[in-house]
């Protein structure tokens, strides 16, 4: 498997699991689990986005 798509799987995870967190911190009432969350998105989304360009 080519580093390339190491990178975008790991990244996709990262947004998984964010979802994850956000949703189980909204369940638990734990802000700074949705925190963590909607943080861990976002690097997942612009680490997909930084990866394209690279690519392109």
């Amino acid at each position: 498997m080519k580093k390339y798509h190491r990178r975008i799987i790991y990244f996709i995870l990262a947004i998984l699991f964010g979802v994850f967190f956000f949703i189980y911190g909204g369940y638990d009432d734990s802000p700074g689990t949705q925190l963590i969350g909607f943080v861990t998105v976002i690097f997942g989304i612009i680490g997909l986005i930084k990866n394209n360009k690279k690519r392109a």
